[in-house]
Order: C-alpha cells, then structure tokens, then sequence
C-alpha cells in the first residue's frame, strides 16, 4: 500500500465536495429543527427531523443528485423530509423554513448560535424579556435582568454575556476553511474579467490564517480605472467608492460578508505588490542586516518573482504561510529554513470517533473509509465514560470494542486499527478509567470537556497532572477552544509544553476548522522541546478525515516538519512506539 495518500487524492477531493454539499442541507435541517423548538412546535416533530439528521449524516452520495423516490428510500427519510431536499436543491431553502425564519426576528435566529443556551432558553429571553436582538440581550447581562428569568441565575447570565462579547469581537470574521472556498470562488471570478492578467490571492487567506478578516487579491494591469470598472461588473461584489483609491478597489464580498481588497500593479511590479500583501507586518519591517528589511529590498526595484526579491535579500524563500515575523528571516539567511510538512507524508489518522460514542458511522466504516483514501492505519479513540452526554464507552463497550478491533484487523490487514479511548481529565487531572482498562488500550488521548471555566494555573495544573499519568499518549485540543464561538480556557503553554516533553506525551494539532488547537504559535516552542506533533481530524463521520488538510497547515505556520510529526510514521513505527512506551509502564 502506498505510504501517504496521493493514491487516493481524487476521492478526497470528489468526497469532500459531497460532503461539503450535504452538509449544507443538513444544516438547514438543523436550523429547522431549532426553529420548530423555539416556536414551541410539536416534540414529535423536531424529533421527526433530528432522526433525519442523523440518517443524513450517513449519506456519503450527493444528495444534490438524487431523486425524490431515491431520496425516499434512505432509511430514516420519509416523503416530507425527501421533498423538502429536493426543493433545497431547486430554490436553496424551503417553504416551512422560510415560514419560520420571517416569523422569527433576525436577532433571536442569531441567538440560537450562542454556546451555553439552547432554543428554550432563547424562546424564555424572546419571549419574557422582550429581548429581539444580541445587543438587547447583551444589555440585559450588563443591567442584571436575565439573571432574574427563571432557569437563568447569575452564572448562566455571565456565560450568556462572555458569549456575546466574544460574539461581538469576532463579528464579520470567517474560518479559514470557510473563507478559503470563497476566495477560490472569487479567484475565478475575478480571473473571468482579467482572462489574460496575473490573479492571486493575497493576505489572511495565502498566509493560512486561522481567522480571516478580509479577503485580498493582487491584479495585473496597466489600467486601473479601466480594471475598476471591470471589478463592479461582478454581481457578488460592492464596491465602496469612498475607501478605495486608484490602484486599490475596496468594497465587500457580498457572498462571505467578508471586506475585500484587490491591488492593482503592473506586471513589472506584481511580485513586489503580492509579497508586500502576503506578509504580515512583522515579517516585512524586521531588520535583517545593516539597517535593511524585506520591505526596503522591495521598494530598491521590481523583481520577477517572490523567489527574486528573497534571493535579492540574501535568503532562501520563505513560504506565504511562515511571514509571520517570528525567527524566519534569520532561518532564510543561513539557509536553514525547514522542510515543512506536507499532506501527502502523513500514513495515519488518528482520533477517530464511532458509533460506540458519538460518531455517525461504524468502526468498520471508519475503518475501510481511512484505508481507501490511502492510509495505512487508523486510530480510534471513542469518548470514555464520563462523557455520558456523546455516549462515552462503559468498561464492558471498550472490551467490546476491543474484540471487535482484533476481528476487523485480521480481516483488514495489513491495515491496521489501534485501540485507543478520548479520556476525559476530569477536575483533579486524573483519567477517568482505572489501570486495569487504561492499560488495554494501545494509545490514550487525554482531554478535558467539562468545568471549563477555569484560570490559567488551575487549567494548567489540571493538564499537566493528566501529562503526567503514565498511560496517558497524546494531549488533546490543549485549550478547549472553539474558534469564533467559544475562547479557550486560559493556560500556561510553555509549562503544559515542558511537562509533554519531560512525559514523552504527544500534542495533538486537531485538525478541526472549529479547534485548530495546538495553536501554530506555539508550535514552534514544542518542537524546540523534541515535543512530538500528531495531526488529528477528531472526526466523528468519514468527512472529517478531510480535515486533516487544516491541521496540516496549522503545523506548516509552525515549522512542522516530516520528521516531528507523529502520524508520518509508519504503522510498524506506530505500533512499535506504543508497545516501547506501555512495557516502560510496567
């Protein structure tokens, strides 16, 4: 079997297309069903689409394609739900969604996103509070009344309003999966109106930002006014006259809501303009030598290329994804920048969820699904027990399962499953099994899903006193975090970091748009450590395998390399290296 997954690249890329399709109707559904609980609709209808969620998220063929009668014959959809696909596919929506959401203020949709309150509690705020939009309810925290609605209390308030601060501070940003395939849509719009100029996309997108604040292109042309006018030829562009200048059209995109920027230069001047819009400010203003920076090597003339204004400077060429002004341009100098890691070195997912837990598909789907992209192995790791709430594995499910692995590796080999768990930490730090199961599993990913309102040093003890049990492998998505809807819990990085290294415990990047955590700042430090780095997906249905692209550009902005990445070994290497680390256990 091939090492990485080139093999299977064109599945990737035509299943996560799918994906990315069915995920948008089932979205829709979801909203649906929120809508129907918030307007106190039947239980036994939001119960009716829930269950079609989950026979959805089975789905792995586009739904877009289907036919109402081969709709209809997927268990758990009947004829209404099957109807209503096909009418998303004609028109976008349907007709009792849009019922819904024009009887239903824009405000209170909005607040139905809110980590910590579900649909009743926003109906309770609706409806009792009189409260229709975030900063009415924001000002209803500040002044003390939610706190008095029944079901609230003062904790609940102070959630609720570090939710909407954290709403509010993040407002008109995207993902970076999210604003990646609006700039790619983008491009090739922009590339429609200039056939023949040079289109790139520049800023937060080229560099791999986590979070995207606007969007950004460079345009060769040695007419301005003229590529001006063909710019507000789009229709999915708006122009704002009074914030753009001769060579710089500025205005939004009207389909990510995003702000966009496109640069005009001549061809002479393209390389200089893109580097200087592909970089950030650190990265451009740094002084190298003798009173000179990247930004001063640019402006002595127009160069070819970005490879010629680096080559001017005296160093190695620096990806877009690593301007970030940190040790860089030093390690370009001497030519010692690393070779970072690619998609196509990893062999392995691992963190992996079934339907033992929380996942949408069997342990032997997950399984095939993995070893047809090209992967020579998978790990699971299904919640433990403590996570009741996503169907955390009692004593008797992990030997099950476990029995299970072992037929499903004879029948699969030389693909190979690893028996793993999700361990929560729970609030002393401890894993929440004792030895005699915690020593059955081949890798342990601690994590920590509950109490998260915690302050950096009890956060960081908690971690470390987790990094510090012997069965624990791997630390899971370190602060919590979920990018745009919730802040991580605060910790001390250098000191989790140095309590991995002094355990010989791995941190995982989880390759989830939502997590992206270990945080590519801190990367860097970890790998300085000897700190190995595994890429995981966390994934909970086969489409999350997709994700593994993100966190692979998480570890690039951090200098990830081939070599200190977990998951670019071998299975033999892998299955090795958790035999070693569990007979020094003993």
């Amino acid at each position: 079997m091939d090492g990485g997954v080139c093999a299977g690249f064109h599945i990737f890329v035509s299943i996560q297309e799918i994906a990315l399709e069915n995920r948008k109707i089932i979205k829709l559904f979801k909203l649906t069903a929120e809508l129907l609980e918030l307007h106190d609709a039947n239980p036994f209808k939001v119960r009716g689409y829930a269950n079609a969620i989950a026979a959805l998220e089975l789905v792995e063929e586009p739904l877009s394609v289907k036919t109402q009668a081969e709709l209809e014959s997927i268990a758990g959809v009947g004829k209404g739900i099957a109807a209503k696909i096909v009418e998303i596919n004609a028109t976008g929506s349907f007709e009792e969604l849009d019922q819904m959401l024009a009887a239903t203020p824009p405000g209170v949709v909005e607040m139905l996103s809110i980590k910590g309150i579900g649909p009743k509690k926003v109906r309770l705020i609706w409806k009792e509070l009189g409260t229709e939009t975030l900063e009415e309810l924001l000002d209803a925290c500040e002044q003390d009344k939610l706190s008095k609605i029944k079901g609230f209390g003062a904790k609940t308030q102070e959630t609720v309003k570090q939710a909407l601060l954290f709403t509010q501070q993040n407002r008109g940003k995207l993902l970076y999966a999210e604003a990646e395939s609006a700039a790619e849509e983008l491009l090739q719009s922009i590339k429609s109106v200039f056939p023949d100029a040079k289109v790139e996309v520049a800023g937060d997108v080229r560099r791999r930002l986590e979070i995207v604040e606007s969007l950004q292109f460079v345009v060769s042309t040695d007419s301005p006014a003229t590529a001006h006018e063909k710019l507000n030829q789009l229709n999915i562009v708006e122009q704002d006259v009074r914030k753009s200048g001769p060579v710089v059209w500025r205005g939004q995109h009207r389909v990510s809501n995003l702000p966009l920027e496109v640069y005009f230069a001549s061809d002479d001047c393209f390389a200089n303009e893109l580097l200087k819009r592909s970089a950030s400010q650190a990265h451009l203003g740094q002084v190298f030598a003798a009173g000179k920076c990247i930004m001063s090597v640019i402006r002595e003339g127009n160069h070819t290329s970005e490879e010629d204004i680096y080559a001017s400077a005296g160093m190695a060429f620096i990806v877009p994804e690593l301007r970030e002004g940190t040790n860089e341009l030093q390690l370009a100098m001497e030519n010692k920048l690393p070779k970072l890691l690619e998609l196509s070195d990893l062999k392995g997912i691992l963190h992996n969820h079934s339907t033992y837990s929380d996942g949408a598909h069997t342990l032997e789907q997950m399984a095939t699904f993995c070893r047809d992209m090209g992967y020579q192995y998978m790990g699971i790791s299904d919640h433990s027990k403590t996570a009741a709430y996503a169907g955390g594995l009692r004593e008797g499910d992990v030997l099950r399962q476990q029995k299970e692995i072992d037929e499903l590796n004879q029948k699969l080999a030389p693909f190979k499953i690893f028996k793993g768990i999700e361990s929560d930490i729970l609030g002393d730090g401890s894993l929440d099994y004792e030895e005699d199961i915690l020593k059955t599993f081949d890798f342990i990913v601690a994590s920590i899903h509950s109490n998260l309102n915690m302050d950096e040093q009890k956060a960081t003890a908690r971690l470390i006193t987790a990094i510090e049990n012997p069965y624990t492998t791997m630390l899971g998505h370190p602060t919590g975090r979920l990018l745009l809807r919730r802040e991580g819990y605060p910790i001390n990085h250098k000191m989790v970091i140095d309590a991995c290294a002094a355990n010989n415990v791995i941190i995982e990047i989880n390759a989830n748009p939502w997590r992206l955590d270990l945080d590519w700042r801190h990367v860097q430090y970890a790998l300085e450590k000897g700190v190995m780095i595994s890429i995981n997906p966390d994934a909970h249905h086969t489409s999350g395998y997709d994700d593994m692209k993100y966190g692979v550009l998480v570890g690039r902005k951090g200098g990830l390399t081939k070599e200190m990445t977990f998951n670019a070994k071998s299975a033999e290497e892998v299955e090795k290296y958790f035999r070693e680390r569990k007979e020094r256990i003993k």
